[in-house]
C-alpha cells in the first residue's frame, strides 16, 4: 500500500486501528489524519512495535479490505 492509498482509506482504517491498537484516542486519530509516517511513529511510540511488524499488519488489512470492497478473491501472504 502506498502512502496515498493509506490516506485515501483512512476513514475506513480508523475503526480497525482502534480494534487492533486499543490505546489510540480520538485525539491520536485526528493527529494522524491519514499520514502514514505519523501513524507508524505513534504506534511504535505507544506499543514499542517494530515498524516492519506494523507495516505487515497495515498491508494485510489493506489487502483484505480491498478484496472485500471489490468482491474478489486474491491470494494473501
Amino acid at each position: 500500500m502506498t502512502r496515498e492509498q493509506f490516506k485515501e482509506q483512512w476513514n475506513h482504517f480508523k475503526g480497525e486501528l482502534k480494534k487492533q491498537w486499543g490505546r489510540f484516542t480520538d485525539d491520536d486519530l485526528v493527529r494522524i489524519e491519514g499520514d502514514y509516517d505519523r501513524f507508524m511513529d505513534l504506534v511504535q511510540e505507544r506499543y514499542g512495535q517494530h515498524k516492519e511488524t506494523i507495516h505487515r499488519w497495515v498491508e494485510y488489512w489493506f489487502e483484505h479490505y480491498q478484496t472485500a470492497k471489490l468482491g474478489t478473491t486474491r491470494k494473501t501472504r
